[in-house]
Formats: structure tokens, C-alpha cells, sequence
């Protein structure tokens, strides 16, 4: 009843905030909690400054009058006001999950599908519990499509995140060792991940598939999909050839080209070429669309500084996408010296020493000039390798480099969000 009500308010109001630092005057504060904050404290304040009401789940917090709404749990009755507003707009959504290209993925079919419609995409990657019921609750009547990316770190959220989302369609980028803290194995990941197809399966949903993936090929038999891939059997006929720089793909007898670099992210480009096809926008359109495509926030970004080509990889990283990154970049035909620096991988658990240890395997016996291992985790590993060199943190490798001055080299910088080894390009003067 409650949720109807707060609905109503919703609807003629400016969106939703849940920081009064930034609040939108017109809006409907949510007064969330936090392990070291609790929003109830600031309602008055949100009032204050120009929200219509706040929504408290303390009664002390709830003055009596129409400004406060009192409800058990904030952070519930947010998510339920999300799923009441999905069922409201009535418009088709995609969702998306993944180990790795979640986001590049999204970015990608947005614009895609804004070259013909109105399409309303997940913010940055704000895929969790809270983020998803926001990117839901910033459709408005003008949206025709959404585009919901959902993350997860343990068993059940994307479940979860799909019964509030309620997609009608839905396609998974792939399955890597990512967060096997919380998912303890490459096979709990798998059947986490998988959470969204079966949700789509159990409500008649279609699917989109990579036939290309081992995994995705099972589910061929379920009628209500749409595939894509080199496999034969694709309904979209995708074919990879070999790149020494960014991603590429052939359609059609046609060659797609993007801006994002590693061969690895092709299938991302493929995955929005298939949805577009599928939504019919125009050939040329979508062509377009993933051609114009520059990435950003330190995600496949390639960087010309100071005579050197830095391929900007540091959003994170996991065992999967470390290695994807490093054969790919083992392959670039290039003169210049090769240079990786890599940053911890995070979220590992028990893996973690063996996964960091099989990275550096690998280092041993690839054609790298030098290596930079950054970090507490790679600082555990072992090698006698001279060119494998290990640094504490990032700062202390940005000292290096800057003493170094490196000139004329490749460099391949990755590594987990905590790392922040986007800093290094401070030492690396703009290209004039």
C-alpha cells in the first residue's frame, strides 16, 4: 500500500536522493543506512533543502506531517518502489551480467539501440542492490527501452536483482575467476551468473547467447533465444580476425573496427551488433555506433603519451581478464619495448596466492621487456626472473617510472579497483 503511495509522489517529482550533499530539490530522499552512516539523521535536512519527502524507517525521524513517510525498511521500500515503477513503464528490458565487459558491454548496446530508441542505461556501474533499483527509478515515460547491469559477488543477488528489474531479455558477457571469495569456485560462478537465463527461462524470457561460450552453447535448445557467434549454427555469423591492436570483427562481409583495445573485447562488440540486429537498428547505424565508441574510466582505453602507447586497463581485474589482457598484449607487433605493470587481483580468497602465481608463470616465459608487479599479493609470489620486478604500492611505482623516463615503449597497466594504478599516468606527460 505504501509502496502506491510513495508511487504517486514519485511520479511528480525530480527522482530519487540518498546524499543530502548533493540533493535534487523536487526529489524523494531515501533515508538509507550504511555501516558507518545512517540516513535517517539527515531527513529534516533533505526537507530542508528542497526534497518534496522523505522516506525514514525511524519513528523519530518521522515528524507528523505528509513531508515524512514512515516505512519498516528504507532500503526495501526502495527496491519496492523500483519493481512497482518497472511494472508501471511496461517497457522492454535487457538485462546484462558477467565476470568480465559487464559495463563496455552495456555502453556499448546503449548506443546501439540510441541510434533508433530512447534507451535509459544503468549509470557508470552502479549493477548492486541499491544501484539497480536507482537506474530502474531513472526511467521516465520518455524511456522505450532499459539497459540494467547487474553485478554480484556471492550466490542469490542476481536472482535478486532480477526479480526487481523483471527483464525481458537478457544476455551474460562470460564466466571468469571473478569474486571466487564469495563464489568459492569457477563452477559457483557459473551457476551465480547463469541465475539470470534461468529467471528469463522460468518467464518464458528470450536470451541472447555467445555460441562461442562453452557454457552459453547448453542452453541452445531453449527456443526463445537469439545467438551470435563464429560458431556455424549462429544465427549471427560472427567472424574474429586476428588484430595486433584494438578489437575487431567481420559481419557480413563487413569489418567493424572499434576504438577499445585486446582482441578479447570483439565478443562485447559482437554482443551489441546481435542486440541491435535483433531490435532492428539500422546496419549502418549500429556500425557506426561501435565504431564512435571511445572508452573511458580507465576501461580498454589505448593512450598516446610522451611517445609512448600506454593500453589503460586498471578498472579491475581478476585472474580471467589479467590473462586475457597479457596474451593479448604479448601479441601486439609493435618495435617499441614492451612494459607490463600489474596491480593485485582482489576478492581471490583462498585462490588468491595460486592465481597471482600463475600470472607470473606465465610473465617467465613471455616476450615482455620488463615487468612491474604491484602489491601485497604479487609481492608473495616467487620468480628468478631479473626483468619481473615487485613494488610495494602504487605510489612507489610511480616513483619508478617517473625516474625511469621511459620513452618509445607499449605499456599495459591492470589491476583490481583498490590498486588505483591509474595514477601512474600522472608521470606521463600529455602528448602535445
Amino acid at each position: 500500500m505504501k509502496t502506491a503511495i510513495i508511487h504517486e509522489r514519485f511520479l511528480v517529482s525530480t527522482g530519487i536522493s540518498t546524499d543530502t550533499r548533493n540533493i535534487k530539490p523536487g526529489s524523494i530522499f531515501f533515508a538509507l543506512k550504511g555501516t558507518s552512516f545512517n540516513g535517517n539523521e539527515f531527513a529534516t535536512e533533505a526537507i530542508a533543502k528542497g526534497a518534496i519527502c522523505a522516506v525514514v524507517d525511524h519513528k523519530e525521524a518521522a515528524l507528523n506531517n505528509k513531508e515524512y513517510i514512515l516505512v519498516k525498511n528504507t532500503l526495501e521500500a526502495l527496491q519496492s518502489l523500483a519493481k512497482f515503477h518497472r511494472k508501471f513503464l511496461g517497457i522492454p528490458i535487457i538485462g546484462i551480467t558477467g565476470s568480465n565487459g559487464k559495463t563496455t558491454t552495456k555502453e556499448l548496446i546503449h548506443r546501439v539501440l540510441s541510434r533508433k530508441y530512447t534507451v535509459t542505461a544503468t549509470l557508470g556501474n552502479l549493477n548492486n542492490h541499491i544501484g539497480v533499483p536507482l537506474s530502474i527509478l531513472a526511467m521516465d515515460g520518455e524511456t522505450e527501452i532499459g539497459l540494467i547491469e547487474m553485478g554480484a559477488n556471492h550466490p542469490g543477488e542476481i536472482e535478486f536483482l532480477a526479480n526487481i528489474a523483471l527483464p525481458d531479455y537478457g544476455f551474460i558477457t562470460n564466466f571468469g575467476k571473478a569474486h571466487l571469495e564469495g563464489f568459492g569456485s569457477l563452477d559457483g560462478v557459473i551457476q551465480a551468473k547463469t541465475e539470470l537465463y534461468r529467471h528469463l527461462k522460468e518467464n518464458k524470457k528470450l536470451i541472447f547467447l555467445n555460441l562461442d561460450d562453452d557454457v552459453q552453447r547448453l542452453e541452445m535448445n531453449y527456443k526463445h533465444n537469439f545467438s551470435f557467434g563464429s560458431n556455424r549454427k549462429a544465427q549471427v555469423k560472427i567472424d574474429y580476425p586476428d588484430t595486433t591492436d584494438s578489437a575487431e570483427l567481420i559481419f557480413n562481409e563487413t569489418n567493424f573496427k572499434s576504438q577499445l583495445s585486446g582482441s578479447y573485447n570483439a565478443k562485447n562488440m559482437a554482443a551489441a551488433l546481435c542486440i541491435g540486429l535483433y531490435f532492428k537498428v539500422p546496419f549502418n547505424e549500429i556500425k557506426e555506433a561501435i565504431e564512435t565508441y571511445k572508452p573511458s574510466n580507465n576501461r580498454s582505453q589505448v593512450i598516446e603519451r610522451n611517445s609512448n602507447k600506454i593500453y589503460l586497463d586498471a578498472y579491475n581485474a581478476n585472474p580471467t581478464s589479467m590473462m586475457a589482457a597479457l596474451q593479448h598484449f604479448q601479441n601486439l607487433k609493435t618495435d617499441n619495448d614492451k612494459i607490463v605493470i600489474l596491480g593485485d587481483m582482489g576478492e581471490l580468497g583462498p585462490s588468491s596466492e595460486t592465481e597471482h602465481q600463475v600470472i607470473v608463470n606465465f610473465l617467465e616465459n613471455a616476450d615482455i621487456s620488463e615487468v612491474y608487479l604491484v602489491g601485497k599479493q604479487f609481492g608473495k609470489t616467487t620468480t628468478n626472473k631479473p626483468n619481473i620486478i615487485k613494488f610495494d604500492n602504487t605510489e612507489t611505482i610511480k616513483n619508478h617510472i617517473y625516474l625511469a623516463e621511459l620513452k618509445n615503449c607499449s605499456i599495459l597497466i591492470k589491476g583490481s579497483r583498490a590498486m588505483a594504478l591509474e595514477k601512474i599516468m600522472e608521470v606521463f606527460e600529455p602528448t602535445t
